[in-house]
């Protein structure tokens, strides 16, 4: 009976390393699967603001509240970090920061457009939090920044 638990435990724990050890082979497709769906997101949003720029304005100024900012200056910036960083997060160059800027950007996203749908609001959350697994864990194997690590590691 013992030995027929040991055999038992020792199968399963030699198959839960081999699905282990198949997920980490797989952890750089998955890394760059999440920074290209997260940087598809924010670039259409940028795309779509640059295809009618009056419209846009006129978001920035009776819609959207960005603090600080003037409505021109807001939309400009913010259609700006829209087309800008998705290209850095999607090659994986500065991933890091561009992860983090774009995490602050969603922030400021949602705390300035008060009709925020609660589905809205569950799609901001989604993509903050796949940015904070970029942010936190990297952009994986299969990024640019590899490329420096490698160049800058003695």
């Amino acid at each position: 009976m013992i030995s027929t638990a040991a055999t038992l435990s020792h199968r399963f724990a030699h198959r839960y390393a081999g699905f282990a050890a198949l997920v980490d082979k797989l952890q750089p497709i998955f890394a760059l699967a999440l920074r290209l769906y997260v940087a598809r997101v924010f670039l259409t949003s940028g795309l779509i603001k640059l295809q009618n720029w009056p419209s846009t304005l006129g978001l920035f100024e009776n819609e959207f509240h960005v603090p600080v900012l003037s409505a021109s200056s807001a939309a400009v910036i913010g259609t700006g970090a829209e087309i800008l960083l998705p290209g850095l997060l999607a090659l994986g160059l500065g991933t890091r920061l561009s992860a983090f800027a774009l995490f602050v950007f969603n922030i400021i996203a949602v705390i300035s457009y008060p009709d925020l749908s609660d589905a809205g609001l569950k799609d901001h959350i989604l993509w903050g939090a796949l940015l904070l697994v970029t942010l936190i864990y990297g952009p994986g194997k299969i990024a640019v920044d590899r490329l420096f690590e490698r160049r800058s590691t003695p």
